[in-house]
C-alpha cells in the first residue's frame, strides 16, 4: 500500500503535459467537455494523441487538475489505496474543480475511484486505451454516468495543418502514406510506428492477456494491417498463418481490435445469423503505421484510400458494413445513409463494375444516396433515371 505522504509527493508533482511543438486543435475539443454528471472517457489507440486532446479541454477549464496512472511511481496502486488517494485529491483539488486521470486502465477498479469523485460534484475526463476493459467496467458503477468518445489519429484536415500543407490532391497523396499519428507527422521517423506496434502487442495485448508468446498476435496484426478493405474469415487467417485453431485466431483478432489497431466491419444483411457467418473487412488505425509494417511492393493507393475513407466514416460516428456477391459485385461500404464506392480513379476500364456494386447496393432495405470517392475526380455519372456523384477525395476527407 502507498503512504499518503508518498501520494502527496507524487500527485503535487503532476504536470498537464506541455503542447507539442506545432499543436494542433484537435476537432473533437471543441464538442466535448466534462461534466459534472458524466464522466468524459477518451478511448483510442496509443500515442494518437488522447493526452494532447486531453490537455486542450483542460485548459478551457480553470482550477482543473490532472493526473497520469501512467507515472512508474503510481505502479502498483490499487483499490486499497484510494482511501488515501482520494484524501490527497481533496487537499489538492478545489471543491467542483475539474479531475483529469490519464490512462485509467493501468489501475485495476478504476470505475470505482471515478464514481467516488463524481458523487463529489467533480466533472472527470479519463483516458484509456482497451476498448474491452473500458467497456466492461463502465458497464458496471459507470452505467448511465459516463459518455465515451473514440480519438484516431489525425484525420486529413488535422494532417495539412500539422504539416503546413494545404488540402489537395497532393497532400492527400501525403496523408496516404504518412498516415496521421502526431509523433510520426512531426519527427518522420519510420521506427516511431514499428516500435509503437511492438509496444501495443506487448503491453496491450500480451501483458494485459497474460500470453507467453505473441509471434500468432503479430503475425495477425501484420497480416490484416496489410490486407485491408478483404472479406478474411477465421478459417482463413487461421490456415494462412498457422495458428493453431480457429478459436485462438478469434481470440486474437479481439484483442487486436481491443487495442484499437484494426477494425473489423461486417457485410452487410439484414439477418443476425447471416452477418456472423460471412468473413469481416479489416482496416487499419492508420496507413502510415500501416506502411511501417507491412510495406507495399506497389503504390496501393486504392487500398489506401480505401482505409483512409473507413476511417473517416468511423470518426464521423457512421455504422458501416459491406456488401458484395461473389464474383458479382461489391460495394465498399454501406452506412445507413450512402453506398460509398471508393478507388483511385474512375475509368472507361472499371466504371461498369464500380456503378454495378452501386445499383446492387441501393437495392437492400433502407434509403440511401449513392457516392464514389477517387483521388482527385469531380464529376457526375447518369445511369438511367440515377445520379451519382463523383468527389475528390481530399474535399470529402477535409469536409468540404
Amino acid at each position: 500500500m502507498f503512504l499518503r505522504k508518498t501520494l502527496l509527493e507524487i500527485l503535487k508533482d503532476q504536470r498537464t503535459p506541455a503542447p507539442p511543438a506545432g499543436e494542433v486543435p484537435r476537432a473533437l475539443a471543441g464538442r466535448v467537455s466534462p461534466r459534472s454528471a458524466h464522466a468524459l472517457i477518451l478511448t483510442g489507440v496509443r500515442r494518437a494523441g488522447k493526452s494532447v486532446l486531453q490537455a486542450q479541454i483542460q485548459r478551457g477549464m480553470g482550477g482543473a487538475f490532472f493526473c497520469s496512472l501512467e507515472d512508474t511511481r503510481l505502479f502498483g496502486l490499487t483499490p486499497e489505496d484510494f482511501p488515501a488517494f482520494l484524501s490527497v485529491l481533496r487537499e489538492l483539488v478545489p471543491p467542483g474543480a475539474a479531475i483529469f486521470l490519464d490512462e485509467v486502465q493501468e489501475v485495476a477498479g478504476w470505475q470505482r475511484l471515478v464514481r467516488t469523485l463524481l458523487d463529489g460534484g467533480h466533472p472527470i475526463c479519463v483516458t484509456g486505451s482497451n476498448a474491452s476493459l473500458l467497456g466492461r467496467e463502465l458497464g458496471t458503477l459507470l452505467t448511465g454516468r459516463h459518455l465515451s468518445f473514440e480519438v484516431l489519429p489525425f484525420g486529413f484536415a488535422e494532417y495539412v495543418l500539422a504539416s503546413g500543407q494545404r488540402a489537395d490532391a497532393s497532400s492527400l497523396v501525403s496523408f496516404l502514406g504518412d498516415g496521421g499519428f502526431p509523433a510520426f507527422v512531426r519527427e518522420r521517423d519510420p521506427h516511431i510506428l514499428q516500435e509503437l506496434v511492438r509496444d501495443i502487442v506487448r503491453r496491450d495485448i500480451a501483458a494485459r492477456y497474460g500470453l507467453r508468446e505473441t509471434r500468432h498476435v503479430m503475425n495477425l496484426a501484420l497480416f490484416l494491417t496489410g490486407n485491408t478493405g478483404q472479406p478474411l474469415s477465421l478459417q482463413t487467417l487461421t490456415k494462412v498463418l498457422a495458428v493453431p485453431s480457429v478459436a485462438q485466431t478469434s481470440r486474437y483478432v479481439e484483442y487486436l481490435q481491443d487495442a484499437y489497431l484494426v477494425f473489423a466491419v461486417p457485410k452487410f444483411s439484414t439477418s443476425f445469423k447471416q452477418r456472423v457467418v460471412a468473413p469481416n473487412k479489416y482496416y487499419a488505425v492508420d496507413n502510415g503505421l500501416r506502411r511501417a509494417v507491412s510495406p507495399q511492393t506497389t503504390p496501393d493507393l486504392g487500398h489506401r484510400l480505401e482505409n483512409a475513407v473507413y476511417l473517416a466514416l468511423r470518426d464521423r460516428g457512421e455504422r458501416v458494413s459491406y456488401a458484395n456477391e461473389k464474383d458479382s459485385w461489391e460495394c465498399d461500404f454501406v452506412t445507413d445513409r450512402e453506398v460509398i464506392q471508393v478507388c483511385a480513379e474512375i475509368t472507361p476500364f472499371n466504371r461498369e463494375r464500380e456503378v454495378r456494386g452501386l445499383i446492387r447496393a441501393l437495392a437492400l432495405p433502407g434509403d440511401r444516396r449513392p457516392l464514389i470517392v477517387t483521388l482527385d475526380q469531380h464529376d457526375e455519372l447518369h445511369e438511367g433515371n440515377l445520379t451519382i456523384p463523383v468527389r475528390p477525395a481530399w474535399e470529402w476527407l477535409a469536409g468540404t
